[in-house]
This record gives C-alpha cells, structure tokens and sequence, in this order.
C-alpha cells in the first residue's frame, strides 16, 4: 500500500488545496492530510476547527485521512511509515521554497521522497492567505472554498463582531 501525505496549516484548507488531494487520490492508496501549526501566521481556526473543515470538506474521499502533528514532518513520515509526501505547486516561486524543504526532509531521512502537482489552473490564484483577506473585505469566495468551509468562516466573522 503507498501512502502519501500532504502536510499544510490549511488555514482555511481550499478548492485548490482540495484539488491537489482528490488528484493525489488518484495515484496513492492512501492520502493523509495532515495539519500542522504554524508559529509564523495568526490562524483564522484552531488546529481542532481545521482538522474538522477538512474532514467535512473531503468526506467523500474514502482515500483521504486527516491526521494533525507537531514538530519535524520526516520524525512523522518515519513514525507512520509514510511513502510519499505531496506538494501542491502554483507557480515557480512556490517550486523554490518547496524544492529547499524537499531537500531538507531529505537530509534528515533519506527516505523522505516529495512528489510535487501542480495546481491546475483555476486555483493558481489561491492561498489561505488570500481567501482570508478577501472575505474579511467583504469579497465572494464561493469559487474559491467548500461550502462547510465557507459557512464557518461567515459563523466565525459573526462570532467576533
């Protein structure tokens, strides 16, 4: 059986995120989405809330777990004998930082093989990071996340105000 993994803060996870899952389905037996924190970016969601949108966004996938962890991604591939870890890639600035962590993972596990998709085309545009900026300026992002996805966000905005 190989088993990828596709590790992200997923703050919130995207149809472009999802995109990349669905395809990594495809070709693995197994994928695991797997969640992490990360200290550089103020999350919209906690570890718990991402892990459930994620769940409830992939449940048709009956090739995708989603699992969450800390600390080094190559301790967690090692500890769950994982094959393969997925990368998503929109654009060449992504394919830099993300061939220097490949290379990284590798040094600290030799085992550690990346295989990286690109993103197709309709979701090049799209990060977390952008989702969120949009929809905190009052922009539509039903194009751009699930529905249970999009429904927390608009409850998580009533609950602040």
């Amino acid at each position: 059986m190989k088993v990828a993994i596709y590790p992200g803060s997923f703050d919130p996870i995207t149809n472009g995120h999802m995109d990349i899952v669905n395809r990594a389905s495809k070709i693995f037996d197994k994928v695991i989405v797997a969640v992490l924190i990360n200290g550089g970016k103020t999350s919209m969601f906690t570890l718990e809330e991402r892990v459930e949108l994620i769940k409830d966004s992939l449940i048709k996938n009956e090739k995708v777990v989603v699992d969450s962890f800390t600390g080094l991604l190559t301790d967690y591939i090692k500890e769950n004998n994982i094959d393969v870890i997925v990368k998503g890639l929109r654009a060449v600035s992504d394919f830099e930082s993300e061939f220097q962590m490949a290379t990284m993972n590798r040094k600290l596990n030799e085992n550690a093989e990346t295989f990286f998709l690109t993103t197709d085309m309709k979701y090049a545009h799209l990060s977390s990071s952008l989702v969120k900026e949009v929809f905190r300026l009052g922009g539509n992002i039903e194009d751009f996340v699930s529905k249970p996805v999009l429904n927390a966000m608009i409850e998580k905005e009533v609950k602040d105000e």
